[in-house]
């Protein structure tokens, strides 16, 4: 497993950033990865800062659920952005010419390789367990939780076990519209 950069005291090769929505429980998604209540808001919803977010990172890093659930999209949410996908199973049966600035990886040591290789610096990590992945060795930054207010009480959780406590620093939370709340938080480097 790939080491948690902050042992050594050195700059992390990436900054892992999170812009996700959860319900007021925690969860992303609904057990079949079907995420309605999260996108029926619409417009309500207002100006949520993602353009921007999308705009400031490098590329993509997700999972194989986050992948196939957007590439079932009508338009591809992720255009003019290079995009990793971790997975073991995927590497079988990936079309490489459909998708020509994506690629499988089977591990994320690999994935980092590639990404420090490229020289991509920001990256914007998607998919519960590809979160949870990165933030285990320690390669999360900056997250954006935005809450939807509904409680699912069972679904994908947005976070899972870790080999310790994430402390993190609270930048800033803000109302936004249907009811919906968006907070950010730096993630502290650990001692």
């Amino acid at each position: 497993m790939t080491p948690n950069p902050e042992s050594g005291g050195a700059a992390p090769p990436l900054i892992g950033c999170v812009f996700v929505g959860t319900s007021l429980d925690g969860f992303i998604a609904r057990e079949n990865g079907d995420f309605d209540w999260l996108v029926a808001a619409g417009d309500a919803l207002g100006e949520t800062g993602y353009d921007e977010f999308f705009a400031s990172v490098e590329a993509l890093v997700v999972g194989r659920a986050t992948f196939d659930t957007v590439r079932g999209f009508v338009d591809w949410p992720y255009a003019g952005k290079r995009v990793l996908v971790l997975s073991r199973t995927l590497l079988r049966s990936f079309d490489a010419e459909a998708e020509p600035d994506t690629t499988v990886h089977a591990t994320l040591d690999d994935v980092i390789a590639t990404l420090v290789a490229e020289g991509r610096r920001r990256v914007y990590v998607d998919g519960g367990r590809t979160i949870q992945s990165f933030l285990r060795v320690g390669l999360i930054r900056e997250i954006t939780i935005t809450r939807a207010p509904v409680l699912l009480g069972t679904g994908i959780p947005l976070f899972g076990p870790l080999d310790g406590d994430v402390r993190l620093r609270h930048v800033g939370t803000r109302e936004l519209g249907a009811g919906f709340t968006q907070s950010s938080y730096e993630v502290l480097p650990t001692s």
